[in-house]
Parts: C-alpha cells; sequence; structure tokens
C-alpha cells in the first residue's frame, strides 16, 4: 500500500514538472565542437534524438543510419544531435573539427555534432544526468553504459524514451513519427 502511494506521488510530480514545463533538454549548456559555450534552446519545439557517438566503436555505423533519420525528417522538425564521449576507454580519440571531418568523410554525417562530454559517474554532463533520470521509474535509473545509448525528446524538450546501443536507428522511426 506504501508503495502504491509512492507511485502516485512520483506520478503527480512527473506530471506537474511536465505542465510546468520546469524540465527539459533547453536549461542545460554544452559546448560546441569549438568549445563554445551554448544551449539546446535552438531545438526548442523539434523533436529530437540525443545520441553518445564515438568514432572507434562497434555501434560506429550507426552514424549512417542516425544521418538517414536526420534527413528523412528534418522536414518535419527532427534533429539527431551527437555528443561525442570517451567514457569507453580509447573510443573517441578524436577532437574537436576532427570528430565533425570524421562523421562526415565516414558516414556522411551532416546533423549536429557537439564537443565532447563526461559520461562518467563522477563527472557525468548535466544534460545526461537529467536524460538518465528523465525516464521511467526510479527503480530504472541507470548510468549511461556504452557508445550509442538514444534519447528520444518530444517537442517540449521532455525525454519520451530510451534506447540501448544495440536498437538501430531504423528501429526507432515508428517513435519519431509518432512524435512528428
Amino acid at each position: 500500500m506504501i508503495e502504491k502511494k509512492w507511485w502516485v506521488a512520483v506520478w503527480i510530480i512527473t506530471f506537474l514538472a511536465l505542465l510546468l514545463n520546469t524540465s527539459s533538454i533547453y536549461r542545460y549548456e554544452v559546448k560546441t565542437l569549438q568549445n563554445k559555450t551554448t544551449t539546446l534552446e535552438p531545438y526548442r519545439g523539434k523533436v529530437v534524438l540525443i545520441v553518445n557517438t564515438t568514432s572507434c566503436c562497434g555501434y560506429t555505423q550507426q552514424l549512417e543510419g542516425l544521418e538517414k533519420l536526420y534527413r528523412m525528417y528534418r522536414p518535419r522538425g527532427f534533429s539527431v544531435l551527437g555528443f561525442p564521449t570517451n567514457h569507453v576507454p580509447s573510443q573517441e580519440p578524436l577532437q574537436g573539427e576532427q570528430i565533425k571531418r570524421f562523421c562526415k568523410e565516414k558516414y556522411g554525417v551532416t546533423f549536429p555534432i557537439f564537443g565532447k562530454i563526461d559520461l562518467n559517474k563522477e563527472r557525468l554532463h548535466p544534460l545526461y544526468r537529467y536524460l538518465q533520470t528523465a525516464v521511467g521509474d526510479m527503480s530504472e535509473y541507470r548510468s549511461i553504459e556504452w557508445n550509442f545509448t538514444k534519447f528520444l525528446i518530444d517537442r517540449n524538450g521532455h525525454v519520451i524514451r530510451r534506447y540501448a546501443p544495440s536498437v538501430t536507428p531504423e528501429e526507432i522511426t515508428a517513435d519519431i513519427e509518432r512524435l512528428l
């Protein structure tokens, strides 16, 4: 009975936060590849897929599929945002513009790539702290364990769903369609 009341309280708090738009991706500062501080405010009103990327991972080929999603749905208000990370050692040895050049030359990437972020628990980037805790109940809180974890964000900046690295971009199309 106490557990059920706790769930109701969590649901009410979450619902009120959504109504008040107090918790969304737009308030977090991120770095560009040129190491300039910015926010995700330019993506307000768009459906967004946030992905932690690397250039040396078994899932790196997903960049091609992510680019296909971006090109297919961009005219309808969709964007993919790449956040390179080296939290799995040696999987992102590139820096700044090298990352952008690699993604463009090898996989044709034109979607926005931001500066490297830290996903280690002690230094977890605030945006990813929000993403990790914004989906599901508290018992589902999980750290980012691998590259190419994906978060689908609605037009109000709220996390709708988290996808494991093994979920391909093509498998996300139905969820994107529902939000567009």
